[in-house]
């Protein structure tokens, strides 16, 4: 299997590593993803989700499977059924997650990257989305990913054409909410990894869980917003972050 996982502190990594390919993403792999990030969410100490690569994030699917596991209507449909799970299983995650990308983004590993919460890009990084070169047709939930990020337009754009997108273009577009130099990215990652992992998780989590509520349409609050701002107010890390404020010291959450 060729997805390590590393659970030591409170910021996990999860790294794609299968250099001899580019990072390209097997049936395997793509499986392993839910039982993964199940451990990570179960895993109380760790607050937030690095995922990474190498000197490629992943130049996308294993394409010589297509011809085995991915053969014929069936095979393609239980190909496309692991790769919907491993995305909504990062998707789904109750902690924040951050794409580190250097090098090829292509295909699933775009799709691994949009699932994400956040992406900091290598000034070398190069994003791409292909299904149009495949005869596939990419699937609702991962469209819904791109033009949630990027908006209707680019995400056409990205789809009809299949050319791949650079660094400079994609912070533009917002496909990367920053873009630093290939040598300081894993730093940069490391340095926003921690900021949020100091932070109150209560908040963390609720802000996460609020956007994606918006995101699928939610405009008005109901009872479970209201829980999580109840959880909020009666939480020790509330009360942590008003006694730092009051004594003018930085909070220990």
């Amino acid at each position: 299997m060729t997805l390590r996982l590393d659970l030591s502190g409170p910021v996990a990594v999860l790294t794609i590593d299968r250099p001899a390919k580019r990072n390209a993403l097997s049936f395997e792999m793509w499986s392993a993803l839910p039982g993964l990030l199940k451990r990570v969410q179960d895993d109380d100490a760790v607050r937030v989700l690095v995922v990474r690569g190498g000197e490629h994030f992943s130049a996308g699917a294993d394409i010589s499977e297509f011809a085995t596991l991915r053969r014929g209507a069936e095979g393609a449909a239980r190909y496309g059924e692991a790769v919907h799970n491993g995305e909504r299983a990062i998707v789904e995650l109750g902690k924040p997650t951050i794409a580190a990308v250097a090098g090829f983004c292509v295909g699933g590993g775009c799709e691994i990257a949009l699932a994400c919460d956040l992406r900091v890009a290598a000034d070398n990084a190069r994003f791409g989305i292909t299904p149009a070169k495949l005869g596939i047709v990419y699937s609702l939930t991962s469209t819904k990913q791109l033009v949630d990020v990027v908006g209707p337009a680019w995400a056409k754009q990205i789809l009809f054409s299949g050319e791949l997108v650079d660094a400079a273009t994609a912070l533009r577009i917002g496909l990367v909410n920053e873009v630093v130099a290939a040598g300081q990215l894993e730093a940069r990652v490391a340095e926003l990894a921690s900021t949020i992992a100091s932070r109150a998780q209560v908040s963390v989590r609720g802000a996460k869980r609020i956007v994606a509520r918006i995101m699928g349409g939610q405009s008005e609050e109901d009872d479970a917003v209201r829980a999580l701002y109840d959880e909020a107010a009666h939480s020790a890390e509330y009360a942590e972050g008003v006694a730092a404020f009051l004594e003018k010291r930085p909070p220990r959450f």
